[in-house]
């Protein structure tokens, strides 16, 4: 298992930046591993709210099922994925209001397939990646939450 856990400052409303963050349609403008939305459930996030995504890491596409197993409008959603080969992930986004602007904390959890040859797989080609990459995507969904 390969757990990142980091957070940002954002200077604009919880509303502002929930409504980026869960808009499958911007997650090209933020998410720097994303490469294509194939389909997702029509309305606003809710709890059983479904969407297949392409991510790309270390020269690898794959394909993601996610579901959204808890929403809490502009505060808290957390997402459960499906990879290939069972692998799975979940992803956690928490949004605190603070003067003005918005605390987001950001928690990604990545099981890889393959049981324990698969985890020391993971660790040997992905290394610090996963860190990176959510750094770098939480600052891009920053400057696009900041724009608006």
């Amino acid at each position: 298992m390969t757990e990142v856990v980091t957070s940002i400052d954002i200077a604009a409303p919880p509303e502002t930046v929930w409504a980026l963050a869960m808009d499958p349609a911007c997650l090209s403008e933020w998410v720097t591993i994303h490469r294509r939305l194939h389909s997702h459930d029509d309305g606003a996030p809710r709890k059983g709210y479904a969407m297949e995504q392409t991510l790309h890491l270390r020269g690898v596409n794959f394909k993601v099922h996610w579901e959204l197993v808890a929403c809490d409008a502009y505060q808290h959603a957390e997402w459960h994925g499906r990879g290939p080969a069972r692998s799975h992930a979940e992803t956690e986004y928490r949004l605190t209001a603070v003067d003005g602007g918005t605390h987001f904390d950001y928690r990604n959890e990545f099981t890889a397939p393959l049981g324990p040859l698969g985890r020391v797989a993971s660790r040997a080609l992905v290394g610090g990646l996963p860190r990176r990459e959510a750094d770098a995507s939480l600052r891009k969904l920053k400057a696009l939450a900041e724009r608006r």
